[in-house]
């Protein structure tokens, strides 16, 4: 096994689309991290494949702030100790619906429950004249792509410094933040095709690199676009930025976590 970096910062995002929260530590399942993009609001006028409400159609989404209500039941699964205690390759509970509640602080300050149909009426404001939106509630986290999302800090720092301007790594929405042990920027693609330990038991296969689209443009507390991001990353680096994974060993992660390379 080779160290090839650690976890900088956990992130999951309640609400897909809507702002992050940075988490000290979660559980990640097969279906991805635990309450991450656990529900969406769907558009009647998307596409069957991919019919979400997100930010490319209201950027405002951006400065919604989703918390799950009740959060300290929300980092793991209520059984999981006695799900670990049974042997390797017990899958846990999870939580009952009534601790899936999510409450959303609009920019203005309020706080609406995400199944308020007044939230709805905010993120339809200034969208395309007709547009009808519903809300989606899924435990297996309703992803663009896999289950687990990673960048570097490194990778950041180069875009960074490529673009010309300082850019926020939330602005790449991943689940996990990596410190490369090598401090190469984009070093983490080396890892496609191959396995990694998250801590002491998470598993990972990492699938692919992360194709982008315009959604990193905007800046995660303004919204204001930067197109020279996209550009950058569609010219200098085959309009892919960071990773996807799948999970291979259900497990706890944690910010500081050692990341190693198993094959």
């Amino acid at each position: 096994m080779t160290l090839v970096g650690r976890v900088d910062s956990l992130w999951r995002y309640p609400v897909k689309s809507m702002r992050g929260e940075e988490l000290r530590e979660i559980f990640v399942g097969f279906p991805g991290v635990y309450g991450d993009r656990a529900y969406a609001f769907r558009s009647a006028a998307g596409r069957k494949a991919f019919p979400y409400f997100t930010a490319r159609e209201q950027a405002r989404m951006l400065r919604f702030r989703a918390a799950y209500r009740h959060a300290e039941r929300m980092t793991a699964p209520p059984n999981l100790a006695e799900a670990e205690a049974l042997g390797p390759g017990v899958t846990p509970l999870y939580a009952d619906l009534a601790d899936w509640a999510v409450d959303v602080e609009t920019p203005s300050g309020e706080v609406l429950a995400v199944d308020d149909t007044r939230l709805i009426d905010m993120l339809r404001a200034g969208a395309r004249e007709g547009t009808t939106l519903s809300l989606l509630r899924s435990e297996r986290a309703l992803t663009d792509c896999r289950p687990l999302s990673l960048i570097s800090l490194q990778s950041v720092g180069q875009l960074s410094r490529e673009v010309g301007v300082d850019l926020d790594k939330r602005r790449f929405r991943a689940n996990v933040y990596v410190d490369l042990a090598d401090a190469a920027g984009f070093g983490e693609d080396a890892w496609v095709g191959r396995r990694l330990r998250i801590g002491a038991k998470t598993g990972i296969a990492v699938t692919e690199r992360d194709p982008r689209c315009m959604m990193i443009t905007l800046d995660p507390d303004t919204t204001e676009a930067n197109p020279e991001v996209m550009r950058r990353v569609a010219k200098g680096h085959d309009g892919m930025t960071g990773l996807y994974a799948a999970v291979l060993t259900e497990g706890v992660m944690r910010a500081g976590d050692a990341i190693t390379l198993l094959d």
